[in-house]
């Protein structure tokens, strides 16, 4: 089923505008984290949009640095100490998170915020299945069915027990939810994005009371997740938790399914690919609802709220990153043509509300 030495994520020489004071850093290291030897090799992975990742190779440790991209942001994105300290709590009762090892909010270290933790060796599958892994239909469907049932299990996680409630405010998020995404998009406009007032009108004057309170990731996708090299149908970790807090766990899902493209979407949208879900053997995006509903046993009165609010928050997304190219903070090519990604998620937003009504 695999070749391990083929589909293991590797990564690249740190772009330009992305590096920092490897000195002082190796001494930050060497002063929180114990046993670290040598001078660490550091690398870059060119995936993600978002924060920075990097791989720290000291002599007998292995170590992933996260740490905010330069630029303007929104001023509750790209938290990395929050996102440290959540993955720090979650860890006795999901434990699919790697092991947290330090947190710096010292500046004067690389010039941002960041965390380091340990290195989880496995497979990430991206917008296609590495080289070296392939899987029948009957195999996609088991590897489909357990990243659902992984995301049911943290939604599932008891937040009281778990001495978690204090997380996040929980109470009223549908309604901040939507507040804040239309609050944001307004911010990154651009003159080649379209105004989308229909749309945001549409979600603001139909948003449900949550279903429950849980715990809930908040960019949940195949791309996040790290399979066991031995065993690719089995999730061994769930990565990238910077939007993670508690909320709505049926807006989670939207969340998810903004990402999953299907084999028979239109060519734009299968354009825009990041994941496999395209696959002979995954599960349509109704067949996920319908599996993820049963056993949640929700039964949403209007599904078409939660999918646009998925595919409008991603809008949003795209378009800050692109309002930072716009704005030359950053000079990665690949956003680029976000814009143009940003116009199509909100036409099909509008396509979305048409067939609702």
């Amino acid at each position: 089923m695999t070749n391990k030495q083929n589909v293991i994520d590797q990564p690249r020489k740190v772009r330009d505008e992305d590096r920092f004071d490897e000195r002082a850093l190796d001494a930050w290291l060497k002063q929180h984290v114990d046993g670290l030897e040598g001078t660490p090799e550091v690398e870059q992975f060119p995936r993600g949009a978002s924060n920075l990742t990097y791989r720290l190779r000291y002599d007998h440790r292995d170590l992933i640095l996260r740490r905010p991209p330069p630029g303007t942001k929104a001023k509750s994105a790209h938290n990395v100490v929050r996102e440290y300290k959540l993955q720090k709590a979650l860890a006795p009762v999901f434990p699919y998170v790697p092991n947290m090892l330090a947190a710096c909010e010292d500046h004067a270290v690389i010039g941002a915020d960041f965390y380091v933790m340990d290195r989880i060796e496995g497979i990430i599958p991206r917008a296609n299945l590495p080289r070296g892994l392939t899987l029948t239909p009957d195999q996609v469907r088991t590897l489909c069915t357990n990243a659902i049932d992984r995301l049911i299990e943290l939604h599932s996680v008891d937040i009281e027990r778990a001495g978690l409630s204090g997380l996040a405010k929980g109470a009223g998020y549908n309604q901040r939810q939507i507040d804040g995404w239309i609050g944001r998009w307004q911010k990154a406009q651009t003159w080649n994005v379209v105004k989308g007032k229909a749309v945001t009108d549409w979600l603001a004057a139909n948003v449900p009371d949550e279903v429950r309170i849980a715990l809930i990731h908040g960019d949940y996708r195949f791309d996040n997740l790290i399979l066991d090299p031995q065993d690719p149908l089995n999730i061994i970790a769930v990565l990238d938790w910077e939007m993670a807090t508690l909320g709505d766990p049926l807006m989670d899902l939207g969340n998810v399914l903004a990402y999953w493209v299907q084999a028979d979407d239109d060519r734009f949208f299968r354009g825009f690919r990041r994941q496999p879900t395209h696959l002979e053997g995954m599960m349509t995006r109704q067949q996920v609802v319908d599996y993820y509903c049963e056993r949640m046993q929700f039964n949403p009165q209007n599904w078409a709220f939660y999918e646009v609010y998925g595919l409008f928050r991603l809008a949003v997304i795209v378009q800050q990153i692109y309002y930072r190219y716009h704005h030359k903070q950053t000079r990665n090519p690949a956003f680029k043509r976000f814009w143009f990604v940003a116009n199509y998620l909100i036409w099909r937003c509008g396509r979305i509300i048409r067939g609702s009504n």
